[in-house]
């Protein structure tokens, strides 16, 4: 990383390959240069914070900033991002991806404000970071993976980027995360990892047409149900082990299989059997299944502790006697279904 004079700027290197450090490097101090005084902090969440990245994962960033970039301002960054795909660096000038994220806004979730300043969506706006959605919260100016420019998404404006920046973020430049993020309960995330597995579903899982996708699919539901278990975000590599061996085995096959090779691999780009598509969308179901099943068994214990900490319900002295109104439970003797009669 850059060297600064700032403290706040950690003096040991943000991971372990040098040429994606370097990488990153050109992108803080770009985005520096550019924001000036509207800079606030740059850093990793995705797998290099919650661990086990690999040449093959993602680098998730997050620029934090005082205020929204402008339409105005957006080309200086455009230009800064294609010239990255540039660098010397083959395999991480592709790999990153990220957003730009206002204080206000990363602070904590909300649906409001929805749209940014003198940029209103209509209800028609589909979200190309975020698989097609309509408008519901703040979309950051976002970059895709491998892309060389910046477009609106909500893609990064969720409990689960969030929760990973609080609790496990890699600081490049800047204050500790968790002076920028309120606390993300494990009910937040809970909440959010039901409905994206509802939304998943509803697009059929879709585009499911390689062994990378499958792998994808299969192991993003993996997560969800372990942090569903767990109420915390895992890797991916936590999130597989966890469900290998914490849901029902008949899918234990099945998933170890599609883990085997996928993204990063030759064999990646290979087509899949309409067969593994069709498990893999019955596996998301099971596990939605599983979810609902585990949060109802939850939801009776927690009941029936209640119960046992303050007894059973009493009558209550200031409504209606026994006998005026008040009909308690026929009293049946042992061995005797029914009222006495």
């Amino acid at each position: 990383m850059p060297k600064s004079n700032d403290p706040r700027t950690p003096a040991r290197p943000p991971t372990p390959s040098a040429e994606l450090n370097a990488v990153l490097a050109h992108l803080v101090s770009g985005a520096k240069a550019l924001l000036g005084d509207n800079f606030v902090g740059a850093y990793l969440q995705g797998s290099f914070a919650v661990g086990d990245a690999n040449e093959n994962s993602d680098c998730d960033f997050l620029i934090v900033t005082h205020r929204d970039i402008t339409r105005a301002e957006l080309p200086a960054f455009q230009a800064m991002h294609a010239a990255i795909h540039d660098l010397p660096h083959p395999r991480w000038r592709h790999g990153l991806e990220g957003s730009y994220i206002p204080a206000a806004i990363l602070r904590r979730w909300s649906l409001a404000p929805r749209d940014p300043p003198d940029e209103p969506r209509t209800d028609d706006w589909t979200d190309e970071g975020a698989s097609g959605g309509g408008p519901r919260c703040y979309p950051l100016w976002y970059l895709d993976h491998g892309a060389k420019h910046l477009i609106r998404s909500e893609h990064d404006n969720t409990q689960v980027v969030r929760w990973s920046l609080r609790e496990r973020g890699v600081t490049l430049e800047g204050p500790d995360p968790k002076r920028l993020v309120d606390p993300v309960t494990p009910e937040m995330l809970k909440i959010e990892v039901r409905e994206t597995m509802d939304r998943c579903l509803a697009l059929d899982l879709n585009p499911i047409d390689n062994r990378a996708w499958l792998q994808f699919w299969v192991g993003l539901y993996c997560r969800m149900a372990h942090t569903m278990a767990t109420g915390a975000i895992g890797s991916k590599k936590a999130g597989v082990g966890w469900a290998v061996g914490a849901l029902d085995p008949h899918w234990r096959a099945f998933i170890e299989r599609t883990q085997e090779a996928g993204k990063g691999t030759p064999e990646g780009f290979d087509p899949i059997p309409a067969e593994d598509a069709d498990q893999a969308r019955a596996f998301a179901r099971y596990v939605v299944d599983w979810t609902d099943r585990r949060a109802r068994a939850a939801g009776v214990i927690a009941q029936r502790l209640a119960q046992s900490r303050h007894g059973p319900p009493r009558h209550d002295p200031r409504g209606p006697a026994p006998g005026k109104g008040f009909r308690g439970p026929a009293p049946n003797r042992p061995g005797q279904r029914g009222r006495r009669g």
